[in-house]
């Protein structure tokens, strides 16, 4: 991430990069588990398959819901910690 200096403040060139690929994550799981729904419903299927599928799901679910969430907090305390030290740093000049 890049923190360029102005005579403003600080200016984050890159968060929007951050939101944009965190966003792109989140849809391509959310297909990814509709397609997996839409599939194990189909006839033809064994109910073994059926019961992977079904399981596969299971386990991509909690990361949309539980990882997603954990990075952008953690990515956003760093942003805040780094503009902080930063901020200290100039004063300390």
């Amino acid at each position: 991430m890049k923190i360029k200096k102005n005579k403003k403040g600080f200016e984050l060139q890159n968060l929007y990069g951050f939101v944009l690929m965190l966003v792109m994550i989140g849809l391509i799981i959310g297909v990814g588990v509709l397609i997996l729904d839409k599939f194990a419903a189909t006839s033809n299927l064994s109910n073994a398959t059926i019961e992977a599928l079904n399981d596969t799901r299971d386990a991509i679910t909690p990361i949309a819901s539980t990882w997603l969430t954990l990075i952008v907090t953690i990515v956003v305390l760093a942003i805040i910690l780094t503009i902080v030290i930063r901020s200290f740093a100039v004063k300390g000049r």
